[in-house]
């Protein structure tokens, strides 16, 4: 007997916007927790940057460790059902609005312990509930442009829960920010399960393969660290740069609107420029227009915030092809690689640990390397501001064209990369 042809996965707008719902918590916490909490733990507590950088960094590093098992975690409660991982991910959404409402309390005297317990906290369950988020978008499967319009609508959330993020901590305060944290978490969880959104039980898989024996898999993570440590350097500096560079501290909600507003508007420009050129070859022309919105950076100066806000501007659109077409390249590595509805999780645990040790390495090499050179939060010595205009504009352009290096290699020993359809 033939077996019948399975039907083509679709995603319509209602699934979509479903799917959607919860990238928009995870990013509205993800942005406080990687551009604000440095500067605040810096400027508002007084914690010294080196030590404020070794603390990050072993939290983030152990954190990422874990990513791993979550991963595993996430691929056996799969093959009891999407409901089981769901009623986990709602689980970690509790952990992380309580967590995250305790980090910016700290009790005086006690700072540092504080932010590593809290943090840590905040991470892992982070992690739990986006490793779920990501495998229910990655078990659809399909082609290059479904996996795209999948990625696209998963970073649409975020677009949205950024620029969120981006306005209602200046406005509203850090209290009111984690009370809006956990009602997008409840509203992102009911709409995930209630909105056709569904996978069916997936059968036991016995002794998948490690995806590092992935050699596909392997040599997108090389290009997916090397483009993330450009992109965590300067979120990690942003307060930094804008409080001591450019003297334009009240900027930073403005200019953090405008970034992500433009990268809303660019993200449908990029998934649709994948469909017709391929993902890998959009992917790489994003990261040559990012590296040319961001090349005079260095040189700006105080009170250039006309000229960066035109950076902020050029830079998101460019974003757009960061967001959605990673994640597109790594479903279709899975399924390439026969783990496909089995072990998806297994790869987005190792996916979730690359982007904690990017975000690790930025703010625990880069602070205690500042400060090395003679840079200070608050401080007006030439030659540390000078230091960190070039490490918040230049050294990221750098990662970024070795990021472009490496894909392009990749490509070559991966032409599958840039199919279209």
């Amino acid at each position: 007997m033939t077996a019948l042809a399975a039907p083509q996965p679709t995603l319509g707008w209602r699934p979509g916007l479903a799917y959607a719902s919860l990238g928009v918590p995870l990013a509205f916490v993800s942005l406080p927790l990687y551009v604000n909490l440095p500067h605040h733990y810096a400027s508002v507590l007084g914690v010294s940057l080196p030590a404020l950088g070794a603390v990050m960094l072993a939290v983030r590093g152990l954190d990422a460790v874990v990513d791993p098992a979550l991963g595993r975690l996430t691929d056996r409660l799969f093959r009891h059902g999407a409901d089981a991982a769901w009623r986990a991910a709602a689980l970690g959404a509790l952990v992380l609005a309580l967590a995250f409402a305790a980090l910016w309390r700290p009790p005086s005297g006690a700072e540092l312990p504080w932010l590593a317990i809290a943090l840590l906290a905040s991470t892992l369950a982070y992690s739990a509930v986006a490793i779920v988020h990501q495998s229910w978008g990655t078990r659809w499967g399909g082609g290059p442009e479904l996996r795209a319009r999948v990625a696209g609508w998963r970073e649409a959330g975020t677009l949205v829960g950024v620029l969120l993020a981006s306005g209602l901590p200046a406005w509203l305060g850090w209290n009111a920010t984690s009370a809006a944290l956990a009602v997008l978490l409840l509203i992102g969880l009911l709409s995930l399960r209630s909105g056709g959104v569904e996978t069916a039980p997936a059968p036991e898989a016995a002794a998948l393969a490690s995806p590092w024996r992935d050699a596909a898999f392997r040599q997108l993570l090389a290009v997916f660290m090397l483009n993330g440590i450009a992109s965590a350097v300067p979120a990690t500096l942003l307060p930094f740069f804008l409080a001591d560079r450019l003297q334009l501290p009240g900027w930073q909600a403005p200019l953090l609107l405008a970034y992500f507003g433009s990268a809303v508007l660019g993200l449908p420009l990029w998934v649709r420029a994948a469909a017709r050129w391929g993902v890998a070859p959009t992917w790489r022309a994003g990261m040559a227009a990012s590296v040319a919105a961001f090349a005079a950076t260095p040189w700006l100066g105080a009170g250039d915030g006309a000229a960066f806000a035109a950076v902020c501007i050029a830079s998101g659109l460019a974003l757009g092809a960061d967001l959605a077409l990673p994640g597109a390249l790594l479903t279709g590595v899975i399924h390439d690689g026969g783990a496909g509805r089995r072990g998806e999780g297994a790869y987005l645990g190792w996916w979730a640990c690359a982007t904690k040790l990017n975000l690790a390495l930025a703010a625990g090499l880069a602070l205690p390397l500042l400060a090395a050179v003679g840079y200070r939060s608050g401080g007006s010595d030439e030659a540390g501001l000078q230091a960190l205009a070039w490490t918040y504009g230049g050294l990221p352009c750098a990662l970024k064209l070795a990021a472009a290096a490496a894909l392009w290699r990749a490509e070559h020993l991966n032409p599958r990369w840039r199919d279209r359809e």
